[in-house]
Parts: C-alpha cells; structure tokens; sequence
C-alpha cells in the first residue's frame, strides 16, 4: 500500500511552514510524537516527575521492546541515552586495549569516534588503520579482509556518513568480521529510520543510533544495542546505581543486557517520544521508508546534477537520501543562508566531523540536503530552481 502523503505531513505541523531538507541533522516531529511529549510533561507538572515515571513505567519499559523490534534485537539487547554519541562511547569505552592493538575504520568515519580512536591510541599505544575506499568511493571489504589479523581487536564503521549519501556495505563488512572473530562497532545514526537496518542480517556486535535523525523523534534522545554475546568482553566505564547493583560482599553486580550501560536519570518525556517515533516508523514500515526515501535522494540528485554551476558530491554504490552539492564560486555556508531565507532548510557538512574524509577528498564543507518521506517532488523541485537561481548569481 502507497503511503498517504497529504495525511503524513498533515501530521507533521512543521511542513505547513518550511520545506524542511534537514532530516540528517533533526526531523520533524509528528504531531503523534509531539503530543506524547507535551502530555508527559503535563503530567509531571501535574503529579510530580517521580510520579508520573512510575504511573507510565509501562509505555516506558515498551521503548525498549520497540527499538528491539526496530534494529531486529531484543528488549534486553538495548540501552537508552540521551543521544547517540553518548551511545557509542559507552560501547567503545567499554573496550580493552593494548600497545600494538589496531582499530580498523573508514575514510568517512564521524568525527568525535575518530577522536576517540585517538585518545585511546595515545593512552593505550593502539594503532589507528584507516580501510581505504574502493573506486565507487565506499569502504573496501578487500582491503578490510586483507588488514584485519591478530592484531585487529576492533572494527569501528559509520553506515551513512555525516558528510555525504554514501551506504557502507555494513553486511559485508559484518560477514569479514564474524569470520575473523573481530568486534564490529557499527554507527548507525544517520541510517536508523532512513531504511531498513537489521543486526542480525548485518552481523554487526554493537550498533548505535539517534532519536532526532531519520527516526523523527526528540533531541536528547539516543541507544545502544548490544549482541548479549559481546558482554563477555565489555567493561562499562561508568558504574552507578542503574548500571549496577551493590551486592555487600563483592561490591557490585552488573544489571543483566545493555541496561548495565545507562545512568539513572532520562527524560521520560522523550523517551515516551521516542517511542511513539519508533512505532510510528514500523506502522508505516522501514522497506517502505526507505523505498520513498532513497528515491527522493536519488531525484534530487540528479536534478542538481543538472544545473549548470553545481556539482554533487555522493560517494559509493549504493547511495541514500542524503544529498551533497557545491556552487562553484560560492562558499557553502552562503548557499545554505541563502536557500534559508527562501524557507529552505539545509545545513553544511564541517570538515572537522568527517577528518579522514576532508584529508582525502578536499571538497568539505558542502551544502547537505536530506530529505525525508514526508517531503515532496514539488518541494525538490523549488529547492532546485532556487539552487539555479543561486548558481545564476554567482557566475
């Protein structure tokens, strides 16, 4: 069944007053998702935070069943944050490593793991392994075959790049990992809610991702999934009193799954967003989103291709909706600013967020336009006349 386009953004207050390309940084919330959050915190005001916590602790322990159902995993597999970087160094943190340990990663890998990569190399004597890319501009499984061996105790991947509409071939690169018995840390922020992303189809061990992205839920919000096998090697940093539980002999006692990797305090209000996100997402269907989705990206892209005076920028075989462009003799922040006063909302990639990307390909910053299943071709289309009209401008 086709998806009811006038009804989704009749749901979504925020299409009425912007053509909103900006879905890889924060998405519109659904009037669904909008009404959970305002509701728990009238609750609160009403009978108190503790209070209401423990009147919807239900639909708050259900989140987890519905990121479980999201990612293929299961409820005990899933911790919440407050976002997903949050996530992530929970999950790498919680590493060992040695000198002459080695952390394989991809040219295109975010920002803040790549600094997290460093401070642990300096701290630990690890070496850092950037996979190179293969000629379509993804990471290399060959390449990444070829480098893991004894020394490899960690295979860290972004699946969707902050910087571009690059998909990495996650399933690949988690087939060379389970055969090699290495840990695959798979960052799934910017893919999560975009299309379909199944652990178990994957292979990956941990997997992070985001609340406010494709997923269309509220900032602050964010999760780590965890194959239960991985907690055979896995030392959380932060031991507290949700994580962990005082025994009176031994000290303490791991919470059982994921959970021993939380901190006690969450809002509760967007973590019941969240939720209502999540669920909204798996009605309308992941294949279905992604479909429409991928399918937006790949027409704006072509169409911006096509004007004079601007280029895109998208690496890899197989591409999403993220769109990466540049107006020649124009910096990108211009063109962001000017697209925004035309009620367009896009953002810039920061050539600090994707380092090994910005050292090898140069092209950084770039305006990004993401669009989303909730956006139109008639939306594409003006964003595009505008784009023509800007590149006009700076000839």
């Amino acid at each position: 069944m086709d998806m009811n386009i006038d009804a989704l953004r009749g749901d979504t207050p925020g299409t009425a007053n912007r053509v909103h390309l900006n879905n890889a940084g924060a998405a519109l919330l659904s009037r669904r998702t909008l009404d959970t959050v305002t509701a728990h915190l009238e609750l609160e005001a009403a009978i108190g935070g503790y209070e209401a916590a423990r009147q919807e602790q239900e639909r708050i322990d259900a989140t987890y069943a519905s990121l479980a159902r999201l990612v293929g995993g299961r409820p005990e597999e899933v911790a919440l944050f407050d976002n997903s970087t949050h996530a992530w160094n929970a999950a790498f943190y919680a590493m060992t490593f040695k000198p002459g340990d080695r952390i394989l990663t991809g040219r295109d890998e975010y920002g803040s793991s790549v600094l997290a990569y460093f401070q642990v190399a300096q701290r630990t004597g690890a070496e850092i392994v950037v996979v190179p890319d293969d000629e379509s501009g993804q990471l290399d499984t060959a390449a990444l075959a070829d480098l893991i061996d004894e020394r490899t105790r960690l295979v860290g991947v972004t699946h969707v790049p902050t910087s571009g509409g690059l998909v990495n071939p996650a399933a690949e690169i988690g087939r060379i990992t389970r055969a090699a018995g290495v840990p695959f840390l798979l960052d799934a922020t910017q893919s999560v809610g975009q299309f379909p992303v199944d652990v178990a189809a994957i292979g990956c061990d941990l997997l992070t991702g985001t609340g406010r992205k494709f997923l269309r839920g509220p900032r602050g919000t964010g999760f780590l999934w965890v194959r239960h096998e991985a907690l055979e090697y896995l030392d959380p940093y932060v031991c507290e009193i949700e994580s962990a539980v005082w025994d009176g002999e031994r000290g303490f006692t791991w919470r059982p799954g994921a959970r021993r990797f939380e901190t006690w305090e969450k809002s509760y209000a967007d973590v019941l967003g969240l939720d209502t996100a999540v669920r909204q997402a798996l009605d309308l269907g992941l294949d279905r989103i992604g479909e429409r989705a991928v399918a937006l990206g790949a027409y704006l892209r072509d169409r911006l291709d096509d004007l004079p005076g601007v280029t895109t920028h998208d690496l890899g075989a197989h591409r999403c909706a993220i769109v990466t462009a540049k107006v020649d003799g124009l910096p990108a922040p211009e063109v962001a600013a000017a697209l925004a006063r035309h009620g367009i909302n896009v953002t810039t990639t920061v050539p600090e967020h994707t380092q090994f990307d910005t050292e090898n390909r140069g092209v950084h910053p770039l305006v990004r336009l993401s669009p989303h299943y909730y956006n139109t071709e008639t939306e594409l289309d003006r964003t595009v006349e505008v784009m023509a009209g800007i590149a006009r401008s700076a000839r």
